[in-house]
């Protein structure tokens, strides 16, 4: 199921670019006539030069918008989009008995640039992401010390391994990181997976930072959430068709929660920062110890799970608090976080699958199912843009 709704998000996407394609080549009907170039039957008014010059600046507007959709749009294709949409009415209005039908075309382009504006536009949360992103990366301490082998010393041993197996010794202490993954989530056991795409950034330290978004399709409608932990608090937002709010969390339970995970992506996506995190550590055995982080007001606990090669491969917390569909309340769960995949890159091992599960009366469920494409360390500000 969540593989056909990714599908069914290109497929649209991609007839909308054929449909933009074929409206901006029809405009160069106009530009033929307006310019004497071939003569055209379908255009019975005339047509002048100068109004073929604007026939042809909408034609490179509307097939812009369809180059920047297809291949990657930057933040601002939805100006682009509402211009062409104007030009070319603009230009349809000066042959409106011969050109009257490419309107609907030009209703659906403004709605499609109204949907960017809103999706990715200054008051969106890409953009309210890509702004405290940014912040929180100049923040960060650009010149690191290097992790040296002497400061693992008191750590729990399973604990100090990972940190070694990770690569992290002899490389700069880890302030920040960022991180491209995608996979897919449920509200409950019955639910529908739904599937996303997201990123974000980390930081590290005795405040650090935690900014999330997600892209995710429920019932073929795009949905986007931010979750922002900052100053030792948290809220967490979602919308649908960046329009309707659906979620607005906030609160002592959501920063208690949030806190959790925190903690949780510390150890599992930066074994650099463990040493210099405000948590106590303690051993249980030989293969799992258990750690008390505090930050401001929460102090949470975790107990963590290595095999045998010293790779993590469990997180388990009984201070994650679930929330309801809305965040409106939240409910006290074990959760946990196990993990399935690594993989070696420039001298780091780097997590690359895992999955978040709750435990409820019934027993456990998962879900959520990530897979992480990139994870990059102390990158600068500007290497966002």
């Amino acid at each position: 199921m969540e593989k056909g709704l990714v599908s069914m998000g290109t497929v649209l996407r991609w007839i909308l670019v054929a449909v933009l394609v074929g409206h901006g080549l029809i405009h160069l009907l106009g530009v033929a006539k307006g310019f004497g170039w071939a003569s055209v039957p379908q255009l019975k008014g005339p047509i002048e030069a100068r109004t073929g010059v604007l026939w042809l600046l909408a034609a490179a507007l509307v097939l812009t918008t369809a180059v920047l959709i297809a291949f990657g749009a930057p933040t601002w294709w939805w100006s682009v989009a509402a211009t062409g949409a104007v030009v070319s009415q603009v230009a349809i209005g000066t042959s409106w008995s011969d050109a009257k039908m490419g309107t609907i075309i030009n209703v659906l382009l403004a709605l499609v640039a109204a949907y960017g504006f809103l999706s990715v536009g200054p008051t969106s949360f890409h953009a309210a992401w890509d702004e405290q992103a940014t912040q929180a990366l100049a923040d960060a301490d650009a010149a690191p010390s290097v992790l040296a082998e002497e400061d693992l010393v008191g750590l729990p041993d399973p604990l100090a391994h990972y940190i070694r197996r990770s690569g992290a010794v002899g490389k700069p202490r880890v302030t920040s990181l960022h991180a491209d993954f995608r996979g897919r989530i449920r509200s409950g056991p019955d639910a529908a997976w739904m599937p996303f795409t997201g990123k974000q950034v980390n930081t590290f330290g005795e405040r650090p930072e935690r900014l999330f978004l997600m892209d995710a399709t429920r019932s073929g409608l795009p949905v986007t959430v931010l979750h922002v932990y900052a100053e030792a608090t948290a809220t967490m937002r979602a919308k649908v068709l960046s329009l309707v709010t659906v979620v607005d969390a906030s609160g002592a339970e959501m920063d208690r929660g949030e806190t959790v995970t925190v903690f949780n992506e510390l150890v599992l996506l930066a074994p650099g920062a463990i040493v210099d995190a405000p948590v106590r550590w303690t051993s249980v055995d030989a293969n799992r110890v258990r750690g008390v982080l505090t930050l401001g007001a929460q102090t949470v606990s975790a107990e963590l799970t290595f095999d045998a090669a010293g790779d993590l491969v469990d997180f388990v917390s009984e201070d994650r608090l679930r929330a309801s569909e809305d965040g409106k309340s939240f409910l006290r769960q074990t959760w946990a976080t196990p993990l399935s995949g690594y993989r070696n890159s420039d001298g780091r091992r780097l997590l690359t699958t895992g999955e978040g599960r709750w435990q409820d009366p019934e027993g456990w469920f998962t879900y959520i199912e990530l897979e992480f494409d990139e994870i990059r360390y102390n990158i600068p500000a500007d290497a966002l843009s």
